[in-house]
């Protein structure tokens, strides 16, 4: 058994003019504001015609659920976060490359691996289901995803690769994404953007082999909800994920805008009623803010 955290970063995609001719591009091979609102726009008109979809060389049946247009399809497979000099790849180079120095393991190497040519087709379970998302949950909604069909969609979140990735042996890795949202255009919203995600799974040994008289300790119980965690929980584990959370993300700000004294960092206790409604795992979500975001 083990426990969990989970840090997203979200960078929003370069609003370059778009064609409307559609050509899917092969790829050679992870957050929604709450206060999003799906509105009506030039990227949400136009479905394809046909009765099939293609993308990334297979083909989908349409169905009632198909609500993909031409114009989202046309920038699938684009890659920006892929492209040599681009801001995205950057930034994600950036963290790429702290995390590979910073977290390694016992012989050396690298501690989290980076999966950044994931499919952007996945499946409804994939991108739902895997992560306890309740059937009526509003995030499911049509006026809120590009479906292909009932059975497959371009992701809304990185977050749907991680039980593929976790069920297939790690315990620590990075998946870097362009993820799709019905969401209409405005100064902090656009229906592609990308998503970098980090997730740590941590046994019993490595969360409490370091405190004194830890032994006894254990992840999980059979208790209540409250506001500070799940049920399934004890306190002493979430304080602990919650502590290394904090470091690493404080490490990774520090790394990316340096440790002068223009930086101030801090974190907001705040409340993500989607996440707290899931029991998939212990998830840490705090805002750490700079002094220069925070308007100080």
């Amino acid at each position: 058994m083990a426990m969990l955290w989970k840090f997203m970063r979200v960078a929003k995609y370069s609003k370059t003019t778009l064609s409307s001719k559609v050509k899917a591009r092969g790829i050679p091979t992870h957050s929604r504001h709450s206060s999003s609102k799906s509105v009506p726009s030039d990227f949400s008109s136009n479905a394809p015609c046909s009765n099939t979809v293609e993308l990334l060389g297979k083909a989908y049946p349409q169905d009632d659920y198909s609500n993909v247009t031409e114009k989202i399809l046309s920038q699938v497979g684009k890659d920006l976060h892929n492209k040599k000099h681009h801001p995205l790849w950057l930034i994600k180079e950036q963290v790429k490359d702290h995390f590979y120095k910073q977290y390694t393991g016992r012989r050396g190497t690298p501690l989290f691996s980076v999966y950044d040519s994931l499919s952007p087709v996945v499946t409804v379970q994939q991108n739902f289901d895997s992560l306890l998302v309740p059937q009526n949950h509003a995030s499911r909604r049509k006026d809120d995803n590009y479906y292909l069909n009932r059975d497959h969609m371009l992701r809304a979140h990185t977050s749907a690769h991680q039980w593929d990735l976790i069920h297939s042996g790690l315990d620590a890795f990075l998946a870097v994404g362009d993820v799709y949202r019905r969401d209409t255009i405005d100064n902090t919203h656009y229906p592609v953007f990308h998503q970098m995600e980090g997730v740590r799974l941590f046994s019993c040994h490595e969360l409490f082999s370091s405190i004194k008289d830890g032994e006894g300790l254990q992840l999980f119980e059979q208790g209540h909800r409250t506001a500070h965690k799940q049920e399934c929980h004890t306190m002493e584990a979430v304080r602990l994920v919650e502590f290394n959370l904090k470091q690493v993300l404080t490490n990774l700000m520090t790394h990316i805008f340096g440790d002068g004294r223009f930086l101030h960092l801090f974190f907001l206790d705040c409340y993500f009623p989607y996440t707290n409604k899931l029991n998939f795992a212990a998830e840490g979500r705090w805002c750490l803010l700079s002094s220069h975001q925070a308007g100080t």
